[in-house]
């Protein structure tokens, strides 16, 4: 019984005491605002085509379909083009500042409003990589996702260093000037009736409370003396960042667990002939030639077919051998960049590449970020700025410190 009650002690100091998985959750987070953000690039200059007023799925369509399934969209406000404008170009900003980790928890509060308005606006516009990003932008929300390889954390280590030093840190203007700004559009919004009808509470009560918490943690910081209140709020993050790393593992688990399952009851992926098809479709097959090359087998098609199947639905039980997990973490991985380019579904196969890269050991994301660091300080090497020390990694004390600070 004692040895049960200091196991229990044991794992809720570890959930309540930092945030896990630092590195996990900054490649998720790198992944994930990577893929939505060269999406977004990419279709630029059809914007207007797929979400905006020109589309085949009009603004009319949109609200009929909204009303019955109450999802959220900023993009159903208006219907002027220059609204839809301003939503597109916010949304742009949103990926590309938590790509950077730039105020983190507001840029994936951002981020996530992006991937929601543009996706419930038209949602006949994706090939699965967007059903993956529209879960994990809910995520993202609540993880402390910027204590490493982010400017939040960056900056932080330099605020750090400088009170070692005895020198004083100025005080944070643009954190405080964010959290204004989006209570006045949170204020507004909710006065004019933009959250009511059919978008649903879900996501509206979500966006009040990361303002309040935002606004919560901030005057903790600024107006009382008392550690108390910091550690209390700290402790929060903390759980709720595991927790939100909890799911986004569960998630995975289950995308490749129903996929597989699924499979098995398929009768073309019983006889080992599922992959062919899809190679002479015209819809997915950019490389003619090579699609040809690989369906010329049909043991390879057999093969590929059975592998399919068995590594999804293996995938969830090997979690428990990490020796197993990273083998297939690689297969799946492979997989995917296959798909990417043989059948053309870039996006797709970043966002299930960045979903499987929550299980990936942090030695070897380590080993990454110092081939990074190696590689940036070459560079600027050679623009002549001098030599660049590569990034200490924070310490285990620090780790949900650095993060939340966004």
């Amino acid at each position: 019984m004692n040895r049960l009650s200091q196991t229990f002690a044991h794992g809720v100091e570890r959930v309540t005491g930092a945030a896990l998985g630092p590195y996990q959750t900054a490649v998720i987070r790198i992944g994930f605002a990577g893929t939505w953000l060269l999406f977004l690039l990419r279709e630029f200059p059809h914007r207007q085509e797929l979400y905006g007023p020109a589309g085949p799925w009009s603004w009319n369509l949109a609200h009929q379909l909204i009303a019955d399934n109450h999802a959220f969209t900023v993009l159903m406000w208006s219907d002027s083009r220059l609204w839809f404008e301003v939503c597109y170009l916010l949304a742009v900003l949103a990926s590309a500042a938590l790509l950077v980790g730039w105020r983190t928890r507001t840029a994936a509060v951002l981020f996530m409003v992006g991937v929601l308005s543009l996706q419930n606006r038209s949602v006949f516009m994706g090939d699965g990589g967007d059903n993956v990003l529209h879960l994990m932008s809910l995520y993202l929300v609540f993880t402390r996702c910027g204590q490493v390889w982010s400017l939040d954390a960056r900056r932080a280590g330099r605020a750090e260093a400088a009170r070692a030093r005895g020198e004083r840190v100025p005080d944070d203007r643009v954190g405080p000037a964010l959290w204004a700004v989006s209570g006045a559009v949170l204020v507004t919004a909710a006065v004019t009736g933009r959250f009511g009808g059919g978008c649903g509470w879900l996501v509206p009560a979500l966006l009040w409370a990361a303002w309040a918490g935002l606004g919560l943690w901030w005057a903790a910081g600024r107006w009382t003396r008392s550690q108390q209140p910091r550690m209390l709020l700290d402790v929060l993050a903390n759980v709720l960042h595991n927790a939100g790393l909890a799911v986004i593992m569960a998630e995975a688990c289950l995308i490749y667990a129903t996929a597989g399952w699924y499979k098995i009851q398929g009768s073309r992926w019983q006889d080992g002939t599922a992959v062919y098809y899809p190679l002479h479709l015209d819809y997915f097959s950019p490389w003619p030639a090579l699609a040809d090359l690989m369906s010329a087998s049909g043991v390879l098609m057999m093969i590929v077919t059975y592998g399919t199947v068995m590594v999804q639905v293996a995938f969830p039980f090997t979690l428990f051998n990490r020796r197993v997990k990273n083998v297939l973490l690689v297969l799946m991985m492979t997989e995917h960049a296959v798909i990417a380019v043989v059948l053309g579904l870039p996006f797709f196969s970043l966002a299930m590449i960045t979903a499987d890269a929550v299980f990936l050991p942090t030695a070897f994301l380590l080993l990454l970020g110092g081939w990074a660091a190696r590689a940036r300080g070459r560079l600027i090497r050679r623009g002549g700025t001098g030599r660049v020390p590569p990034p200490r990694a924070p310490e285990e004390s620090t780790a949900g410190h650095v993060g939340f600070r966004a």
